[in-house]
């Protein structure tokens, strides 16, 4: 990275902040520790973050609900949040997956791990352009997507996409026509192999499939290949879920 990055960490556990605070400014990430859902959010209005680090666990209003309302303002809207919590059940995962948080990371972690996963997100938000000799537009039926503003619209109305589910788009999109493998997506996501549990590319897909599918029971893009993947049509035309 050619600049340091800004973290803003929302968790009660002052140790931990301590730990995290140090650790990554010595990675060049500056971090601003809140240490509840409250005064997190206020941080997050009042200045920019390129990463948020999101406890489960705190006092107020609990992690879960500050992660919906950044997802309600769209200002924030594309933001990477990595959810951090001691718990460790599939369905935890799941729900913080589904109300928008783009990663998943249980207590208790080495701090090595998380460094690894905020620079593979620094890394996709600096290049998530088109790659070179690629266009930086694509269009299939109504759903268009401009990537190097970071722009996505279906019937010419823009749509709302969290970090993680733009980059998984456009990774669909940069091989329209081409299955690709759950465990593909996950290694060009993730930018490093980590143990995911398998349900969190399926989590994802559902989301966008909600925002972008007229019918998402009967998507006309984004259409599964049974045990094999997903692919995005080149023509939007209209198949099986």
């Amino acid at each position: 990275m050619t600049a340091r990055a800004a973290a803003l960490l929302v968790d009660d556990d002052a140790r931990l902040g301590k730990l995290l605070e140090e650790y990554l400014a010595q990675n060049e990430i500056d971090v601003t520790v809140a240490t509840d859902g409250e005064r997190g959010l206020r941080e997050l209005d009042g200045r920019h973050f390129d990463v948020v680090l999101l406890d489960i666990m705190l006092p107020g209003i609990d992690g879960l609900e500050v992660c919906k309302r950044i997802r309600a303002q769209p200002a924030h809207a594309g933001i990477p949040i990595l959810m951090l919590t001691a718990k460790g059940d599939d369905i935890d995962k799941i729900v913080g997956l589904e109300i928008g948080a783009d990663d998943y990371l249980a207590k208790p972690f080495n701090p090595r791990e998380l460094l690894a996963r905020v620079r593979a997100v620094l890394r996709r938000s600096s290049s998530s352009g088109a790659p070179a000799g690629d266009k930086d537009h694509f269009r299939a039926g109504d759903l268009e997507i401009h990537f190097g503003a970071r722009e996505v619209l279906v019937g010419g109305k823009r749509q709302v996409l969290t970090h993680f589910e733009f980059e998984l788009l456009s990774c669909l999109a940069k091989a329209a026509g081409r299955v690709l493998s759950r465990e593909h997506l996950m290694d060009a996501l993730k930018g490093a192999e980590f143990e995911t549990f398998d349900r969190s590319i399926d989590v994802h897909i559902s989301k966008l499939r909600a925002k972008l599918e007229p019918d998402p029971k009967s998507p006309r893009y984004i259409k599964t290949v049974r045990g094999v993947g997903y692919v995005l049509a080149k023509d939007g035309a209209q198949g099986v879920a």
